[in-house]
């Protein structure tokens, strides 16, 4: 079994495209699993959004999606804003029922950030403002109550590819960010999160008895063409980010 796994998305409907085709031209896979945070961000939400609902992927909500679904204005980070006011009160729907894990294949488990939080990163912990691998026992701390027959754990949330395998399991695969390869976070503690470049992340795991196999990719695609969407949505640093997969300014 050959399942596809993606993260990330952040309204970026040409990263997700670019993502779709690359998956294509390597024969496909049985099952797309989308780990969520599917529109936020000054691109193209709505696009995206019927694109995934198309596609009827088992997909689970991220914390932006609930936050686009759920908050009020006022609470709501500029990048829920703009995806808030540009979707359908269905497709916003949508996006709030959908569950915080689901099980795609027998000893699956996937979900946004952790199993129990959805805001809360998994593999990573903050230092001197910027992301780094937790150290295993931290890792497994946070999977505390997780079933034992879980041996796969798809999680995303930090935009940044990992693979650890934690001794006596489970492995914890993140394919990294389809479409938003760099975000400064305000929330204290304040911290940014980098790709190191502008290419669309994606991953695949080839099942074959009780062996995983993993592959991540990094995909070309017009990441200039989103960069001008988003200046032109006064998002300075999201165009940053799209151009580079780095970010220097604090907004």
């Amino acid at each position: 079994m050959r399942i596809a796994v993606i993260a990330d998305i952040h309204g970026n409907v040409l990263a997700l495209e670019a993502v779709l085709a690359d998956l294509a031209r390597r024969g496909g896979a049985d099952l797309t699993v989308n780990l969520g945070d599917c529109v936020s961000g000054p691109l193209w939400p709505r696009e995206t959004v019927e694109r995934l609902m198309s596609l009827d992927w088992p997909t689970v909500r991220g914390n932006h999606d609930r936050r686009v679904a759920q908050d009020t204005l006022d609470e709501m980070w500029e990048s829920d804003r703009f995806a808030h006011e540009r979707l359908s009160p269905a497709q916003r729907d949508w996006l709030v029922n959908l569950p915080m894990q689901v099980s795609p294949a027998p000893s699956i488990l996937a979900f946004h950030a952790r199993p129990d939080h959805d805001e809360k990163y998994l593999t990573e912990n903050i230092v001197d403002g910027g992301l780094v691998r937790a150290p295993v026992a931290t890792i497994a701390r946070r999977l505390t109550g997780l079933d034992r027959a879980v041996r796969l754990v798809l999680a995303g949330h930090s935009h940044r590819p990992e693979l650890v395998e934690l001794p006596g399991g489970p492995i914890v695969f993140n394919p990294g960010s389809v479409g938003c390869p760099a975000y400064f976070d305000p929330d204290t503690p304040a911290h940014r999160s980098e790709q190191g470049s502008p290419h669309a992340r994606y991953g695949i795991v080839d099942i074959d008895g009780d062996d995983f196999g993993f592959q991540a990719f990094a995909i070309r695609y017009d990441h200039e063409a989103a960069a001008r969407q988003a200046a032109e949505a006064g998002r300075a640093e999201w165009a940053e980010g799209l151009r580079t997969g780095f970010i220097s300014r604090q907004a």
